[in-house]
């Protein structure tokens, strides 16, 4: 069976270190942009959602799921920030491979998640008297296996790269780590299956669906559909969640799954072009991180498309808070006024 060997360098193109050093320069100054308002935007969303999630039905377990899935990209952020300053992985393998596979599971989760809120919140307007409280159950169960198929679904993503190093490399070397690890022999059927399963399950599919969500949520704006929501103004508030699902697929996710292919051609040396190659190894880069881009974009779509979250944010009380009041005022003896 034939196989190809999928290797970064470039065996006829005398570029890889320019490109080496292009890409660490990209990636480590994006990476460093969105550290903080993704870890600061991810936690505050936690935060809110935990305390009021029993007083909406409005798809906030999904959005829960997705900021889980933001923050894990995002804590892994500082170890990417210091390898591609240093040009160096003093942490081990495991944690490379971990911090690799994380990568694509928090990619493939948030498309997951994202087409889960978005066909939600369309339900939801389409068809409100059929989703009540009870509906979180069904919404964890949903939540529950989509973590167990993405998981297992990004699993080739480490397994195909090649763990084995020249015993030579010392501690203090340059240590090769995520997209620069060397990939195993794999079959061109095998390669070319695993592609097109990770466009169209990864990302075809669940575009799709927002997109249809997206219509039929603005479509409701000029239909009555019986046993829809009658108030326009909510219907509105739901377009614009469903649309801020597809402008983040089309800006972050887009781009990527466009390059993928390509940046597949390109180490697998099919590109006998060399100012092609050239251009797509350098371009890859920059789709790769406004994929990653994501996890900073998530927090502000709660903010603005998402009433409760805007709302019950401003309020200078919150349960905790109020909870806390109470018995502070019982240790003390002092009363509170009720409002």
């Amino acid at each position: 069976m034939a196989t190809l060997w999928l290797n970064t360098s470039i065996q006829s193109c005398n570029n890889s270190d320019n490109l080496k050093t292009y890409q660490h320069h990209i990636y480590a100054v994006v990476y460093s942009v969105i550290l903080a308002p993704g870890l600061l935007g991810n936690i505050l969303a936690l935060w809110v959602f935990r305390i009021y999630i029993r007083e909406t039905k409005k798809a906030v377990v999904f959005m829960m799921n997705l900021a889980v899935a933001d923050l894990l990209q995002v804590l892994s952020l500082p170890l990417r920030i210091y390898y591609y300053l240093n040009d160096m992985w003093p942490f081990g393998l495991p944690l490379c491979m971990f911090c690799f596979y994380l990568k694509y599971v928090n990619m493939y989760a948030s498309i997951y998640f994202l087409a889960c809120i978005s066909v939600r919140r369309c339900k939801l307007i389409m068809h409100p008297l059929r989703y009540n409280s009870s509906k979180q159950k069904g919404d964890l169960l949903v939540c529950g296996l989509g973590w167990l198929l993405v998981c297992l679904c990004c699993l080739p993503f480490p397994l195909l790269r090649n763990p084995s190093y020249d015993s030579k490399i010392g501690p203090n070397d340059s240590f090769p780590c995520f997209s620069e690890l060397p990939l195993r022999h794999i079959s061109s059927p095998a390669a070319w299956f695993l592609l097109v399963t990770a466009e169209l399950l990864g990302f075809i599919v669940p575009l799709i669906l927002v997109i249809v969500c997206a219509c039929k949520t603005a479509g409701s704006l000029k239909n009555t559909t019986v046993g829809a929501v009658p108030d326009r103004g909510e219907k509105r508030r739901a377009l614009k969640m469903v649309l801020s699902c597809a402008v983040v697929f089309l800006v972050c996710f887009a781009p990527y799954h466009v390059t993928m292919p390509l940046d597949f051609l390109a180490k697998a040396n099919a590109l006998s072009n060399c100012s092609l190659r050239d251009f797509v190894q350098r371009i890859h880069p920059l789709t790769l991180c406004l994929a990653s881009l994501n996890c900073s974009l998530d927090p502000l779509m709660y903010y603005f498309t998402t009433n409760e979250f805007w709302r019950q944010l401003s309020k200078t009380e919150t349960p905790e808070n109020m909870a806390f009041s109470r018995r502070l005022s019982c240790i003390t003896g002092e009363d509170l006024d009720d409002d």
